[in-house]
Formats: structure tokens, sequence, C-alpha cells
């Protein structure tokens, strides 16, 4: 199935909005094993539209449409399509009902001109909004599909979970099924050389992407039966293992932060932190993870070291952070930054103190000081992860 995304909106191409229903959608379909070739955005004008809705039905089979199923003479999306098709939109009673129904809850008065949303074509069914007033389109129609969703995130992202997802997942006819490794340590074109056998395997795909957390990988795999989907997962996730290692750190949804919090749970262990280069933003990551629970200790903050730092300083201030907040585990980064020229970037020399058991790292990296300092954070939080299953 070959399937291509449409955002309307003048303000996309004005710039006042960015857009973040294009890759929210790229991402569900690739989940599905469904191909995106293509991606567009289009302004408020009737003949401009239709044009880019034709190309789309010409050479796509499943078109999926974001914005313009709002009150106003600017939200043409119903307009284009019922023109493209041919057919005529007239006002569903039930849609009217619902409609009414959520401003007479508010105490509102409905405006006349959101009769404009409870309008359909023949060929079209209603996806129901339960957060807003404009209802969605699902149209199948000569063998194609065409899906409209209200353009506020929110809106379009319940209705897609609720409403298209379970459709398209019964329209495919298989079970698909996917899982995320994510790495950390490897460039993307590392990570591309050591799987590249796999990158070009119809079933189960195999994609990557660059992500603050490392290179994920995703895996998709589909078949007429959930054990036999499961199967070709687990097999192609065993043969990425065995290449990448102890690269791979996470799978899925997990983040570094609750990855760590699990095991120190796990092990019922405390954590302390002492940080002087990245300016608090380790503390930070680790204060705000809902995984926390009462297993982080606290942090010291200090000044970014001028060039005196060293993996012995890393390791004494992990010594002494833990023992100042009586902690079992603790993490320490030191290092210096250095901007101008061709030689802005930094090194920061990272230190793990588990149970009086400490290892130290020195890692460097290029750029403005956010980008080093997210980066050593994210390289503090995987050699910290590490430090913990090796000392379970």
């Amino acid at each position: 199935m070959k399937a291509e995304i449409i955002t309307s909106g003048t303000e996309l191409l004005l710039g006042e909005t960015t857009d973040t229903n294009t890759p929210y959608i790229a991402g569900q379909l690739a989940a599905l094993g469904i191909d995106l070739y293509y991606t567009s955005a289009v302004g408020d004008n009737f003949e401009r539209f239709t044009g880019v809705l034709r190309q789309a039905w010409d050479r796509s089979d499943l078109i999926i449409i974001t914005g313009g199923l709002g009150p106003t003479q600017g939200d043409i999306t119903r307009n284009v399509i019922a023109g493209m098709l041919g057919e005529k939109l007239a006002v569903d009673e039930a849609l009217k009902q619902e409609i009414t129904a959520f401003f007479a809850g508010r105490g509102v008065e409905m405006p006349e001109n959101n009769l404009r949303q409870a309008t359909l074509i023949p060929s079209a069914v209603a996806l129901r909004n339960t957060s807003g007033t404009a209802p969605g389109w699902w149209i199948e129609k000569e063998g194609k599909i065409i899906v409209t969703l209200p353009g506020p995130p929110g809106e379009m992202q319940e209705m897609w979970q609720l409403q298209v997802l379970p459709r398209l997942k019964s329209s495919s006819g298989a079970v698909i099924l996917s899982r995320t490794l994510k790495s950390w340590g490897l460039t993307e074109a590392r990570v591309d050389q050591l799987v590249s056998p796999y990158l070009s395997a119809s079933n189960p795909t195999l994609a990557l992407y660059a992500r603050q957390d490392g290179i994920n990988l995703r895996i998709t795999a589909k078949a007429s039966a959930g054990a036999a989907a499961q199967k070709m997962l687990q097999r192609r996730e065993n043969e990425i293992r065995k290449i990448l290692g102890e690269n791979i750190w996470g799978v899925d949804n997990m983040t570094m932060e609750g990855e760590i919090f699990r095991l120190l749970s796990t092990g019922k262990m405390t954590l302390a932190v002492s940080e002087s280069l990245t300016g608090g933003l380790l503390a930070f990551s680790l204060a705000g993870a809902p995984e926390r629970r009462g297993s982080f200790r606290g942090g010291i903050v200090a000044p970014i070291s001028a060039g005196e730092a060293s993996a012995a300083g890393a390791l004494a201030k992990a010594e002494k952070v833990r023992k100042q907040f009586n902690a079992d585990v603790s993490i320490a980064i030191e290092g210096y930054y250095e901007a101008g020229g061709q030689s802005t970037g930094g090194r920061a020399f990272i230190a793990v103190n588990v149970k009086s058991n400490t290892q130290s790292v020195t890692v460097e990296y290029p750029g403005k000081f956010p980008q080093l300092a997210r980066r050593t954070v994210n390289h503090a939080l995987v050699f910290l992860i590490k430090q913990l299953k090796s000392n379970s």
C-alpha cells in the first residue's frame, strides 16, 4: 500500500505554524508497515488543493489529509474532496446533533457556520471527534482510501488512535508488529554498515533513525497471525543484537533515565550526582523522570572546569558525592569546553561509583555547548546503565 500525507493550511506555508502532524503520522504508518511515498503542504486555495489531491489520487492508495475541517470559509478540505470525487455535500443529521450537543454542553450558542462540520458526501463515513467539533472522514472508493483528520495535534492523534488505526489494521488483513532497538556509541553510518544485510529485507523490514538518545533501529514484521509475526520479530532482533552487542541499551519507549531507575529499584539502591561541565542537565534529566520515586538522593552542580579536569578528579567527586548523600550509586561529570575557531567542543570525564566499585570513561564531542552538554549527559546515562547491569 502506497501512502501519501497532505497537510492543508496557508499558515503552514507562511511559517506561522509548525507541522507536527506529518512526522507523527509518518511514524505510525512505518509501524504499520505501510510505505509512505509522498508528503506535501498546500494552502487554502481550492484550485491548488484540488490539483494536489488529484495528483495524490492518481499515484497513491492511501491519502491522509490533516487540517481544513473547521467551520470557516477557509476550511475547504471537505469541498475539495467532494469536488474531486464528483459527489455532493449534505448535512448529516446525526453529526448535526453531536455538534449541537457539544456546544450545548458548554452552555454556548452554536454559530451557524459550524454546520459545515456536519456535512458528508455519500462515500464518506464520519470519524467522531471526542475532543472538538470537527469530525473526520473515512472514504473508500475505487480501491483507494482517503482519510481526513483535524489539524490540532491533540485532536488528530486521538482520532488516529481510536478510529483510524483500527481500520487500517483491519484493512491490511495481517498482523503487524514492531520493535525498536535503541543503540548508543556508534555513528549512524557505522550502524548502517553493520546491519546493511537486513536493510533491504522486505519482511521483517529494518529502518534506522538518528535520535537524541542514539541510533534507533525499528524492526517491523507482518504475518497472518500474531505468533508468526512475533517469531519473525524475535529472530531478527536476536540477529541484530549479536551484531551490535552492548551498544544496544534499550527498546521501544524506554528512556535512559527510566532504565536507570528501574535498575536502581531492582537493586534497592539510591543515586547521587555531581557535575561541573553540564550545568545541572544530568541532575535535571534524572530528577524529571517519573520513575525516580525515592531512588534519587540529590546532586551537586559546580562551575565548568577551566582545563584542569581529569578522570581522576571525576572518580574522586563520584566517591565524595556518594558519601555526602549516603547513596549506593553515584555518577560524576567534569570537563571543559572551548569555543571559537575550529576547536569548538569539549572533553568530559565521566565516573560511576557503584557500591565503591568505580569506573570512568573519557569522551569528546564537537559543537556548541548545548549539543555538547546533551550528548555528554546521554553518554553518562548509558555508561551508568552499563555499570548498573554489570554490577547487578
